[in-house]
């Protein structure tokens, strides 16, 4: 397992946007802007079951999260490749602290009824990074 450097990971925890790129059944990419978290060992991005990237990862769990540090995405960059875990424990608490983190809400409010949420947990096996991330 590959860890992520202080800097690397503060990107993960502070206010930016990721990318998470997943493979779609006819093996090409498929990239989602979301938002990105970091448990200090794990990638951690909250989706919802039977959305696109959920749904790759059940069937192949190979994933690439990609984070810039949104006041000046050129400064860098960390990118974190590895398996994907499917987790459903806690998802909606998790959401809840990225709705505060993202939107300064205290619960997440575009919940939809009956939506199930899920927290798809990438384990590093590659850091790559350029300037702001290194």
């Amino acid at each position: 397992m590959a860890t992520l450097n202080e800097k690397q990971a503060k990107l993960f925890t502070d206010r930016n946007w990721g990318v998470i790129a997943t493979i779609r059944e006819d093996g090409s990419p498929q990239a989602t802007p979301v938002w990105i978290d970091y448990d200090g060992e794990n990638v951690l991005v909250n989706s919802a079951r039977g959305r696109t990237k959920v749904k790759n990862i059940e069937r192949d769990p190979r994933a690439t999260v990609t984070v810039l540090p949104a006041e000046d995405q050129q400064s860098g960059y960390v990118m974190v490749s590895g398996p994907a875990t499917i987790i459903e424990d806690g998802a909606v608490d998790h959401i809840d602290m990225l709705a505060k983190k993202y939107l300064g809400e205290d619960k997440y409010p575009y919940l939809g009824p009956g939506e199930e949420r899920v927290i798809i947990q990438i384990r590093p096996e590659r850091v790559d990074s350029f300037g702001a991330g290194g």
